[in-house]
């Protein structure tokens, strides 16, 4: 049995989650796998009527779970960064959720905007730091609105966060044994500190995986690569900025949000799985939005898991019908999110 706490957010998260929990059933009663599902309301109208996004009692009560599934945080009448900060970014620093990993993968019938290009060439994996770097938020303001305002915003690597990092990059790029080439993306020419330190790393962890190619890019590069060669890389890590950046161009090249799911993960501990998307508000309670993110979240949840084969029949399913659909934008994919669902569960089977 597995325990997994739902949190399906705002906006359209809970219609997303709604689809990827259906898959998940099917799931269970065709490998007889026992889920023990239980839901939280965390998110924008919980923090509208009471003033509260997550405390440590909130935290720890989600330690006891063996996996998170989140549809989406962000409400319109929530000031930005509220939300962000007190439950994106408190559960991946408090539950250690160190690695950020976003596969980008086209998938047959998906259209991209890169010309000439397959789904054999569109087929990589991001690393991303996690709990780190920029978005640690050591910083603040010095004579705040005023003329001589100063805001200061420090970037946080430590050779511990940065070598388990790089670590589980080529432990993942050995498992994956795909081109067993692993490239760190950074930007030492000009962060000569920080990022000295994640090529340090990097290359002293390299010495021991030998099986593995390893090779550096500048972040700069990895974007414009991305776009005209996405067939070079085999596995990308990288900073939790540059990460956050890059992976987004990787949406889009494998098919735009509606289709891209990732994982924020803590190998010893709990990790959430999510559709990368926001909560698209403004198509809230329309039954017009993409749900194929928040079932491949599920795909991801389940191979973390270590349920693999349950994982391989969902993404079959999932494939079979990407194939029907006209497009991966809201109200134009041909079928309703709920009907889409229902398409997935029916398509999984032995």
């Amino acid at each position: 049995m597995y325990r997994i706490a739902v949190i399906p957010g705002d906006g359209t998260g809970p219609e997303v989650v709604r689809e990827g929990l259906k898959v998940l059933e099917k799931i269970g009663t065709l490998y007889s796998i026992d889920f023990d599902i239980k839901e939280f309301g965390f998110g924008g109208e919980r923090y509208l009527k009471t003033g509260h996004v997550l405390d440590n009692d909130d935290i720890n009560t989600l330690r006891e779970y063996n996996a998170i599934y989140l549809g989406a945080i962000g409400h319109p009448d929530v000031r930005p960064g509220i939300l962000e900060k007190g439950i994106l970014l408190k559960l991946r620093f408090d539950l250690d959720q160190y690695i950020n990993l976003r596969p980008i993968k086209l998938y047959p019938n998906v259209e991209t905007p890169l010309a000439n290009k397959s789904p054999e060439d569109i087929d990589f994996v991001v690393v991303r730091e996690n709990t780190e770097g920029l978005y640690a938020g050591i910083g603040g303001f010095l004579k705040k609105g005023t003329k001589d305002e100063v805001a200061i915003q420090e970037m946080i690597n430590t050779r511990k966060g940065v070598e388990r990092c790089v670590r589980f990059a080529f432990e993942y790029t050995k498992k994956r044994n795909r081109g067993k080439k692993l490239t760190l993306c950074a930007k030492t020419n000009v962060l000569t500190y920080a990022h000295d330190l994640w090529d340090r790393a990097f290359h002293e962890v390299a010495g021991e995986y030998l099986e593995i190619k390893s090779d550096y890019a500048h972040v700069d590069a990895i974007t414009m690569w991305m776009v005209k060669n996405p067939e070079w890389f085999d596995v990308i890590v990288t900073t939790n900025m540059f990460g956050d950046i890059i992976t987004d161009l990787g949406a889009m090249i494998q098919g735009g949000m509606g289709i891209a799911a990732g994982g924020n993960i803590n190998p010893e501990g709990v990790s959430m799985f999510e559709p990368i998307g926001g909560s698209a508000p403004k198509y809230t309670g329309k039954n017009i939005i993409n749900p194929v993110a928040a079932v491949s979240a599920v795909q991801m949840m389940l191979e973390f898991l270590g349920e693999q084969k349950a994982a391989e029949v969902l993404e079959n399913a999932l494939v079979a019908v990407l194939g029907r659909m006209k497009s991966m934008a809201a109200g134009k994919m041909g079928f309703t999110t709920s009907q889409i669902g229902d398409l997935i569960a029916d398509g999984i089977k032995e």
